[in-house]
């Protein structure tokens, strides 16, 4: 179990930098990559700006995150895209710079889509991409930017521990489908 700190200290192991692209699709007031931004664990870029050597989180790419990625995000960063869930689909489409990846299955902690699976707010899954890269002390930081960030940990504990071990695709996806059946059932059929 996690224990998360409300601390404004900076964080003192080296970590990546963490773009965030604002397309303003949703509620502002929900917007948890402009949280980022604020408390400067977050840049904000334009789609143009990400860097061929970034990972870009992308849910639709055939590539999972693996902790064998840690080596590309210090040396690029990792890109949040942050848009409507709505319009994904579409924003995915287009033909985006750097190393993409998708987040293994987890469930959402926030209040709009709690419990959800791959519905994670901007935090969450720059907590979660820290968070496998062996970035944990970033990753509760990350959380601590909301009350209901230990309940993203709390609903992910395990999977996030096993997901952050992972040495190859074929591991990542045995472990998600041991966590997640339901949606290797799901592509299945």
């Amino acid at each position: 179990m996690f224990k998360l700190e409300r601390s404004s200290e900076t964080i003192p192991e080296k970590f990546p930098r963490i773009f965030a692209v604002e397309l303003r699709e949703d509620d502002p007031a929900k917007c948890t990559s402009a949280k980022m931004i604020k408390f400067h664990l977050a840049a904000s870029i334009s789609l143009s700006r990400i860097s061929r050597e970034a990972i870009v989180l992308n849910p639709f790419s055939p590539e999972v995150l693996l902790n064998s990625d840690r080596t590309t995000a210090f040396r690029g960063g990792f890109v949040i895209i942050d848009c409507s869930w709505a319009k994904a689909t579409g924003t995915f489409k287009r033909s985006l710079k750097g190393h993409q990846r998708r987040l293994p299955t987890l469930m959402a902690g926030n209040p709009t889509n709690y419990s959800k699976l791959n519905s994670l707010s901007s935090v969450e899954a720059a907590s979660a991409t820290a968070y496998i890269l062996g970035f944990r002390s970033l990753s509760e930081r990350l959380l601590s930017l909301y009350k209901w960030g230990e309940t993203f940990f709390s609903l992910n504990s395990n999977a996030l521990k096993d997901y952050s071990e992972a040495s190859s695709q074929e591991e990542m996806n045995q472990i998600e489908a041991d966590y997640f059946p339901q949606i290797s059932s799901n592509t299945a059929e």
